[in-house]
């Protein structure tokens, strides 16, 4: 079974394409990185298989069912979406604002075990002494914890994270990028996330997609043969040294090609 495939997906505005035939199939669990340049369509291409918005042409399945096929309840229970940044106007409680990841599970009220699902959720991202604070009180990386929280309450197959260690100190980022990781491995989730770093990317992904302008797939793969010295100039246009660190390779930058600049 396919977990996700895409066809010659297309996305674009009246004046602009974003995303250009873009094809590839998951076909087994894992955490996988979604990396590139600015603008290249990393964030768009996460909202279509979301069904956030709808591809201009080409087709997506989910678990080898057309995507419009879902409605929006059933989409949701096989795919959850953690946005890059939460809502400033949320005048919830942390609480409260976790449980709206139960929308899909639930039928008329909260029940005990929604309550048990977001207090585990908020104790894996060490945020569960925030649980009655005013969300619009949090600190920048506190949100971004409890929208991760929200997303994991959704119990789906498939979790689609736009930059979900954006804001977070560097503990947290790598807190957050091993518990993705354990995760997948544990449960069979497949994590999508968006990153701009490429050594977390590399030390912690299964699979890495790169994006490059405009809109098309470079390269897809175990991160030792995607994140390359090649790579790297050829996308993003930065010279750099790789090194093997235990078996990951790691990035160290040396500065922009001349040529780009």
């Amino acid at each position: 079974m396919s977990i996700i495939s895409l066809k010659d997906v297309t996305f674009g505005y009246s004046d602009k394409e974003v995303l250009s035939g873009v094809s590839f199939d998951i076909d087994e669990p894992g955490f996988i990185s979604i990396i590139g340049p600015n603008g290249v369509g990393k964030s768009t291409l996460i909202k279509l298989i979301d069904g956030i918005i709808k591809p201009t042409s080409g087709s997506i399945e989910i678990c080898d069912r057309p995507l419009e096929e879902y409605t929006l309840k059933e989409l949701s229970k096989v795919v959850g979406y953690v946005p890059v940044m939460a809502s400033d106007f949320n005048v919830m409680s942390v609480l409260d604002t976790v449980l709206i990841g139960r929308y899909s599970h639930q039928k008329w009220r909260t029940t005990p075990q929604d309550i048990a699902v977001a207090v585990k959720a908020l104790k894996a991202m060490e945020i569960e002494n925030l649980i009655d604070r005013d969300f619009n009180a949090l600190s920048a990386g506190q949100r971004q914890k409890v929208s991760i929280s929200r997303g994991l309450v959704q119990e789906s197959k498939i979790l689609m994270l736009d930059e979900p260690t954006a804001n977070l100190d560097i503990r947290h980022q790598l807190y957050v990028s091993e518990f993705l990781r354990k995760l997948s491995d544990r449960t069979g989730m497949t994590c999508f996330t968006v990153s701009h770093d490429l050594n977390l990317a590399a030390k912690y992904a299964t699979k890495v997609i790169v994006l490059q302008r405009p809109g098309k797939i470079y390269a897809m793969g175990d991160p030792r043969d995607v994140i390359t010295e090649r790579m790297i100039h050829d996308v993003y246009d930065v010279d750099c040294d790789i090194v093997d660190d235990h078996g990951t390779p790691h990035v160290i930058l040396q500065g922009v090609l001349e040529e780009s600049m």
